[in-house]
């Protein structure tokens, strides 16, 4: 049955889960309809480019997250030691602990890749980019920065890959805990003595 949603926000979340669970090919506007139970009316009129704008919509919803929640904390912290595990549990929060996909993956892995190439490009660039300056930050040299930004985002993506295959989250668990170990030493002190996060 259909109903009255007040704004377009409302169905960002709906809509990503609708990807997720079926592909950008597979969500029909059935299937997103009925994920999102509204009609083909009301999505359109949220929507008027139809599955490519929501697709585009929803793109942006999660680059925004990751832009205020993970890039700019490591771009601008004061510590990057605590701001790298700081990011790196909104991240294992994100894709709750293994058991959400990574739709920007997903979607860099399929026939859609092209369609929504410049957007899939930016996610994975601004990550790696901004972990590579904040691993600076904490004294690792340029090539050793480069190295380990590029594999932390190789380990975290190829652990929703494989948890998703094997229906196993601990897989991404276990990948986070591996990338944590290796973060250098976080500060826990300031000079008065009290903890402090960034």
């Amino acid at each position: 049955m259909a109903r009255t949603v007040s704004e377009r926000s409302d169905v960002l979340p709906l809509l990503a889960e609708a990807f997720r669970e079926h592909g950008y090919e597979g969500a029909s506007l059935a299937l997103i309809g009925e994920a999102t139970g509204l009609g083909r009316g009301s999505l359109y009129h949220f929507f008027p480019g139809g599955k490519e704008e929501m697709a585009s919509a929803v793109l942006g919803e999660i680059e925004a997250w990751f832009e205020t929640n993970i890039f700019r904390v490591l771009r601008t912290a004061e510590h990057p030691e605590n701001a790298l595990l700081q990011t790196l549990d909104a991240t294992e929060e994100y894709f709750r602990s293994g058991r959400r996909i990574c739709l920007v993956g997903a979607f860099a892995l399929s026939d859609t890749r092209d369609r929504f190439s410049l957007s899939l490009r930016r996610y994975f660039s601004e990550w790696r980019a901004a972990l590579e300056f904040a691993l600076s930050k904490t004294g690792e040299t340029p090539a050793e920065a480069a190295t380990h930004a590029e594999e932390i985002v190789l380990s975290l993506q190829g652990a929703l890959v494989l948890a998703r295959a094997l229906d196993d989250p601990g897989i991404f668990s276990r990948a986070i805990g591996r990338v944590r170990s290796r973060l250098p030493k976080a500060r826990t002190k300031r000079r008065g003595g009290a903890p402090r996060l960034p």
